[in-house]
């Protein structure tokens, strides 16, 4: 056996029995988030950044305004695994069976897509705190995330700051986290927020009894959870009689609005009991540009769709306005719905 070759099998040997060491042990996810690129600043309080991918609930990846990336671990909060096996002891209440990871890994998938709904494309503030660490063993950066959802007042129980809500927050008092035992300077509002959670029955809380009234992962008809703090929005900011709702609206893109048409966009809902029909109906603004939905399309019970203002091909949560500039403005405008010439749903910002 040459030298080499002797020395990689030994170096096998080592990974090997270190595997096998307690403590030891290797997430396929974090293994593989990477943590800042060479010309990464070196974040503190106030940085900027825009979202270019959402790992998981917890979990981003963003672009700093020189163009390097960097991975960000939400600070104090973990959400369940969607890429992993759950271990339900770590979830206060939740039963440590099959029923129990089950249940958990549903409400991982739903703050996961929760994330995405809130924070892909957009531009955040990562605030990082002297009483914990900067980075955790993978490099990733550790940092409160603030984002400004537009034309949203923030609920009574959250924090709202100078350059948006506490996104780590929201996923405590929504139910999609739970708080991650460490230190850090704002766990007692998180421990709080997490407290009326629980006692809410909010979100993966309701993991404590899987299988019943809906807490299986779906509301008892198949659906995605759309109650108990499981919606993909808190509240709508508009809803009209159908029950089609405007659940959020991205007015201001990432970079130039005019060419970043895709980075702005709408998200509808249906939070009425039947399928609705909105093949016709006509989106338009206060500037006069209109969109119409393709005929045929329906909004499920409980489902969102997305409306981009630029262009692609058409999915069944996502469509495209085919504008190849941005339509919404970010100063103030208005979001209107009409059926057959008739004024159904109006949502003013600004």
């Amino acid at each position: 056996m040459n030298g080499r070759r002797a020395a990689a099998v030994v170096a096998v040997a080592v990974l090997a029995v270190l595997s096998g060491c307690a403590g030891f042990s290797v997430d396929v996810d974090e293994r593989t988030s990477g943590g800042p690129t060479a010309s990464a600043p070196d974040a503190t309080n106030g940085t900027t950044a825009t979202v270019v991918e959402v790992v998981d609930g917890d979990t981003i990846d963003v672009r700093y305004a020189n163009g390097s990336t960097d991975t960000v671990r939400l600070l104090g909060v973990d959400t369940p695994e969607v890429h992993a096996d759950n271990d339900p002891s770590e979830y206060e209440g939740v039963p440590d069976t099959e029923a129990g990871a089950a249940c958990l890994e549903a409400a991982g998938e739903n703050a996961s897509a929760f994330a995405r709904e809130w924070l892909a494309g957009a531009r955040v503030t990562l605030v990082t705190d002297p009483a914990a660490d900067r980075r955790d063993r993978y490099d990733r950066l550790l940092a409160y995330v603030h984002v400004a959802p537009a034309g949203e007042e923030t609920p009574a129980n959250e924090t709202a700051t100078a350059d948006g809500v506490d996104f780590n927050e929201r996923l405590v008092a929504t139910g999609r986290a739970r708080v991650y035992d460490s230190t850090f300077a704002r766990s007692d509002g998180y421990y709080a927020a997490e407290s009326e959670a629980q006692a809410a029955g909010r979100g993966l809380w309701r993991c404590r009894t899987p299988g019943t009234d809906g807490a299986d992962g779906t509301d008892g008809s198949g659906s995605e959870w759309t109650d108990g703090g499981l919606s993909m929005s808190d509240a709508p900011l508009a809803r009209s009689d159908s029950g089609l709702t405007v659940e959020r609206i991205e007015a201001d893109a990432a970079g130039n609005d005019h060419e970043n048409p895709n980075g702005e966009y709408v998200v509808f809902g249906n939070d009425g009991d039947a399928s609705l029909a909105l093949g016709g109906w006509v989106v338009r603004d206060e500037g006069g540009h209109s969109y119409a939905f393709p005929g045929g399309f329906a909004l499920g019970p409980g489902e969102t769709v997305t409306l981009r203002t630029g262009t692609g091909a058409d999915t069944g949560d996502t469509l495209y306005w085919g504008s190849d500039s941005a339509v919404w403005n970010n100063g103030g405008d208005a979001v209107v719905v009409e059926r057959d010439g008739e004024v159904v749903l109006r949502y003013a910002y600004g």
